[in-house]
């Protein structure tokens, strides 16, 4: 389990860096849903870090709202499966 959590933070840090830098560029953007989703299966760790890091999405209440739940959730599933 730890491989997979330790992947999708990587995979959610570049999603909010990818959408920073198409943000900046005004190009197509990665829908917030996807990022979202990435949060939701494991990808909150870094998600947030990744919203300090490039300062995307810190402004949106909803983004705060899904990483932290879903870092409660994550913790609790990782202390249940030892």
């Amino acid at each position: 389990m730890i491989e997979y959590l330790v992947i999708i933070n990587i995979i959610s840090f570049i999603l909010y860096g990818m959408d920073k830098y198409l943000a900046v560029k005004k190009k197509y953007r990665i829908s917030e849903i996807s990022l979202y989703v990435v949060s939701l299966i494991g990808g909150c760790f870094m998600g947030i870090i990744g919203m300090k890091v490039f300062h995307h999405k810190t402004r949106k209440i909803s983004f705060w709202i899904v990483n932290i739940i879903s870092i409660i959730l994550w913790i609790y599933i990782i202390i249940e499966g030892r």
